[in-house]
């Protein structure tokens, strides 16, 4: 590597990666690609040797979770499958259009799957967006920001996440304390996107609130339901075959889900083998698996043996950056770097708890935790690895930097208001 590279701050060769897989997906609109010379670029910059990156990509590549992960994406996309052919999703997007006002349809449709902890879960919820624009009036721009801000409200705060869970144990506040400091941003982003995204849809027919209505979601809900029960009760009752792999529960909930829909709704031998060959399946594993060897060169150690993110933590503060600043760049640079909320927690939430002390009460701890989550799940929301945000681009055939940079007003003004929510934490919680 050459003195330049080696001289450059850590952050800046991660900034640069990213950059180059934008501007290549722009020119080239192949998300593949894309991402796998964006890794390259980071793995050069970065200084590892041919022989090294080599060693990074085969652990991330031969590991157990991976293979976990890259089934799940597999199943969901089969689970899709089945849901559209056997008319299911066609009844649960009726009857949520029946329910509820055209707008709050269709943002509701993804916040609905955004309860299941599925990696990638946008591939679930992006066909039903779709379905709800049948005249095709809403631009595909606005249906794939739509769907990506509404499947992610809940992660704040629910704790079927594996991210809020690594945040609980991490952090040590107890999990319902955790919930009830969590519970105002869902409430800003669902009013945020509102704001900014849902009450731009130009949507057909439908008319107000439908008991009747309600009743068919519930019912044509049952699939994801059966998904919802069988993951918490694993997590609950079984908690070994969570440690056994992290993806089990939500692998064997979704395969519960599957059975069941068969036996209500059968498909053909022939639509199952269409469904399990499909193309469609192994082109967005390969996306994913791509997405997630870079996210491996992020979590790595350098040559040197220093770990990525803690080489940035240095950096700054070499540079004498206030501290307030610190709590929100270091998750905000970990979660546009990873994509992943236990991502930026898990590099960032080590760092944030010795800036506020072992010794810190609740009433002191809480502000800055809240900002720190915050900030780290805006720079995850503007992070071009994030799953989510990719396969929906895909879906919609939408252009990826256009989508982040149409989501840059909505996630800045979220991490406002999670400022003036710290600031007022930091006023009533020593009062209480």
């Amino acid at each position: 590597m050459n003195g330049f590279a080696a001289n450059m701050p850590v952050a800046l060769k991660v900034f640069l990666s990213l950059a180059a897989m934008l501007l290549i997906n722009w020119r080239s609109k192949n998300l593949l690609a894309s991402v796998l010379i964006a890794t390259a670029v980071l793995a050069s910059l970065a200084g590892f040797s041919p022989s090294e990156a080599l060693d990074v990509v085969w652990g991330r590549v031969s590991s157990r979770g991976n293979f976990g992960l890259a089934f799940v994406v597999a199943q969901i996309i089969w689970f899709s499958s089945q849901l559209k052919e056997a008319g299911v999703m066609r009844d649960l997007v009726s009857s949520v259009r029946s329910a509820f006002p055209p707008r709050m349809a269709m943002a509701s449709l993804p916040a609905a799957i955004g309860v299941l902890p599925m990696p990638g879960g946008a591939i679930f919820s992006a066909p039903l967006v779709q379905e709800c624009d049948e005249s095709g009036r809403v631009p595909a721009d606005l249906k794939t920001l739509v769907n990506y801000w509404f499947r992610h409200i809940w992660e704040y705060w629910w704790p079927l996440y594996p991210g809020v869970l690594l945040a609980v144990d991490i952090s040590g506040v107890d999990i319902w304390r955790f919930i009830a400091m969590q519970l105002p941003m869902t409430l800003a982003a669902v009013g945020i996107g509102w704001f900014f995204l849902a009450r731009k849809l130009n949507l057909d027919g439908g008319g107000g609130f439908s008991a009747r209505g309600l009743h068919g979601v519930l019912r044509s809900f049952s699939p994801v339901l059966v998904v919802v029960a069988v993951y918490a009760g694993i997590r609950i009752f079984v908690p070994a075959m969570a440690e056994l792999s992290a993806y089990l529960p939500i692998a064997l909930g979704i395969l519960a889900a599957m059975a069941f829909v068969q036996a209500v709704r059968p498909l053909s031998a022939a639509a199952w083998r269409a469904s399990l060959l499909s193309p469609r399946v192994w082109k967005m594993v390969l996306l994913v698996e791509a997405v997630r060897i870079y996210g491996a060169f992020i979590e790595s150690r350098l040559p040197d043996g220093a770990l990525l993110v803690e080489r940035m933590r240095s950096e700054m503060a070499a540079c004498s950056i206030p501290l307030i600043l610190v709590t929100m760049l270091i998750p905000f640079v970990s979660g546009i770097s990873t994509g992943l909320a236990i991502g930026f927690v898990g590099a960032s939430f080590p760092i944030i708890m010795s800036l506020i002390g072992a010794d810190a009460s609740f009433a002191e701890a809480a502000p800055t935790l809240a900002l720190a989550y915050a900030c780290g799940y805006a720079g995850m929301l503007l992070s071009p690895v994030h799953i989510c945000l990719i396969v929906t681009n895909e879906h919609f055939k939408t252009d990826l930097g256009r989508s982040l940079a149409k989501l840059a007003i909505p996630v800045g003004t979220l991490v406002a208001f999670a400022f003036l929510y710290k600031t007022a934490l930091s006023a009533v919680l020593p009062a209480l």
